[in-house]
């Protein structure tokens, strides 16, 4: 047996929690009594719903917790033979790397460069290693023509990537990442899982990975470690047994499923069964091509564009510290559209999205939104200002001065809908990932703007948050909301999008229906991006041919009721 680098024995942690008077207690524990190994050459992926404590686990392993983040901590952590309470943050450091859920929490540095050389000087190691180890790392991931950068002028992905560069230049045998490729394009998460691969297959070395994107993570990982909602370790063992032996409990916990999988059971639904279950695209592919007879996909409902025009765009230039960002950009979104926005890091999309919503300056050209416009940031910690999640849903309808009972009712009505009731009295800071995007999208929802931008909205969430987040998106935009989501989901994208603007070097090179821009391989290869996984598994069909359009789950087809 390969050596335990990572033990974690009965780990609860529970977070201070303030009251209207500023009294800190502590709240209920999230994680649980985890009690787990790592051992070297081993990837484990930690799943669990939003709020079960997966991010407050992974700042267990270096120390944060308890010795930063206010918080009482039960059991025992240890990392490569040492308690992590029985030293420091900074000696951990050698042992354990960690890329957080937020990257511009853990930048300090004026530069790319200084940023990754930052963690191996402060090991003391020798002036030519710290830049040999810094080179390497950055051109893993992309950086190194931009190492003289200010990394405040990267997009949200390239600080990812800094993020993973920095923590890739420690080479400890621990590295923890919580959500490595949130904020990364397509093309950019298949290269950090190329990289990852190769540390892995270092055997001395140890992953603990937290992700949603099961698509791009399942063919990497060795273990599967799910928490339920009490934050209780549910299941623990190999990955392909753990999720297809216990499909029906991950659907009835709400985490995520490789896409294929969800496409099975949609169509186990429907009395189609596909044995074992398909984990990959080509694995639903393969079975697929199996099934004698497939029935035709569903009809896609047409789309009504209202005479209206809710957001007009022309000739939008933006530079940013010194570089253009979008260039002569032009368009309209007809009111009640359903608009994403994708393409590259870098490409322009939370520039265009911050435009529209009127949070960015420096600009030459022109802007127009019918009504008010509702903006979430990329980062919801961007926007918090309060120090309770009732007060942060409350503060905008105090700035427009509305009823004390109508701010209570709206607040009311939201923290049960996104499920905050029971953490209306915390910290917004505190929240998890998860949470804290709830909440960021609740304090645009809770104006009723009649234009809604939103800039990567399902960030942190599970499948159950994530699928009542669209759903209500959806449900806004069948009444009338304009609803612009930026994001490099392309499920996302197939599954509620009406339109898909495709930007590319800050320039809009496709608009269309999702379905049609995907069918387009030269956009996709400009702009970086790849077909959904159901897309990607109809166009492989050799024995089904009729299906070769298919690009989303309601695409499927579904039991027709009895008569």
């Amino acid at each position: 047996m390969s050596e335990v680098l990572l033990r974690l024995t009965g780990v609860s942690v529970r977070h201070e929690v303030y009251d209207e008077a500023g009294a800190v207690s502590h709240g209920v524990p999230r994680p649980r009594d985890v009690t787990a190994e790592v051992r070297a050459g081993e990837v484990v992926l930690l799943l669990g719903p939003s709020g079960c404590g997966k991010s407050t686990l992974t700042l267990t392993l270096n120390g944060l917790i308890p010795q930063v983040v206010g918080s009482r901590m039960d059991g025992t952590v240890t990392v490569a033979g040492t308690g992590t309470t029985a030293t420091t943050v900074p000696a951990l450091a050698r042992d354990v790397a960690m890329v957080f859920q937020d990257p511009d929490a853990q930048i300090v540095t004026a530069t790319v460069l200084d940023e990754v050389c930052f963690g191996p000087e402060n090991l003391l190691l020798p002036a030519g290693e710290v830049l040999a180890r810094a080179e390497e790392a950055l051109r893993r991931v992309g950086l190194w023509e931009r190492r003289g950068d200010d990394p405040e002028h990267l997009s949200g992905g390239g600080r990812q990537r800094l993020a993973i560069a920095c923590a890739l230049a420690l080479r400890t045998p621990v590295l923890v990442l919580d959500e490595p490729t949130a904020n990364l394009d397509p093309a950019g998460v298949e290269e950090v899982y190329r990289t990852l691969r190769e540390i892995a297959a270092d055997r001395d070395r140890a992953v603990l990975l937290v992700e949603h994107n099961l698509d791009a993570a399942i063919g990497f990982v060795d273990r599967v470690l799910v928490l339920d909602a009490d934050g209780r370790v549910a299941f623990d063992g190999p990955a392909r047994a753990t999720l297809t032996g216990h499909v029906d409990e991950m659907v009835a916990l709400g985490v995520w499923l490789p896409v294929a999988t969800l496409a099975a059971l949609r169509l186990r639904a429907a009395g189609i069964t596909l044995e074992p279950l398909p984990l990959t695209p080509g694995e639903l592919a393969t079975a697929l091509d199996t099934v004698p007879v497939l029935p035709a996909p569903r009809d896609r409902p047409a789309v009504d564009v209202a005479a209206g025009t809710a957001i007009l765009v022309r000739d939008l230039t933006v530079h940013r510290g010194g570089r253009p960002v979008l260039h002569s950009v032009s368009l309209s979104v007809a009111a009640g559209e359903f608009v994403a926005v994708a393409g590259a890091n870098g490409a322009g999309k939370t520039t265009l999205a911050q435009a529209i919503a009127g949070v960015t300056g420096a600009r030459r050209g022109t802007v127009r939104v019918t009504g008010q416009a509702g903006f979430v940031f990329q980062n919801p910690e961007h926007q918090f200002l309060t120090n309770r999640v009732e007060d942060e849903l409350a503060y905008g309808l105090k700035v427009l001065r509305r009823p004390p009972a109508e701010i209570d009712a709206r607040v009311g009505d939201l923290l049960d809908r996104l499920g905050l009731r029971e953490l209306r009295e915390v910290h917004p800071f505190l929240l998890s990932g998860g949470q804290k995007r709830r909440l960021s999208v609740g304090t645009a929802l809770v104006t009723r703007p009649k234009v809604l931008v939103l800039d990567e909205p399902t960030f942190g969430q599970d499948r159950e948050r994530a699928t009542e987040l669209l759903d209500l998106l959806d449900c806004l935009h069948s009444d009338g909301t304009t609803v612009v989501v930026v994001s490099h989901d392309m499920h996302l994208i197939a599954e509620y999008a009406t339109r898909l603007i495709v930007l590319a070097d800050g320039r809009v090179i496709a608009d269309g229906r999702p379905a049609d821009v995907y069918a387009d391989d030269a956009v996709l290869a400009a702009a970086g991006l790849r077909p959904p996984p159901i897309a990607q598994a109809a166009r492989a069909l050799t024995h089904h041919p009729g299906w070769h359009g298919v690009t989303r789950l309601a695409d499927l087809p579904v039991l027709e009721p009895t008569r």
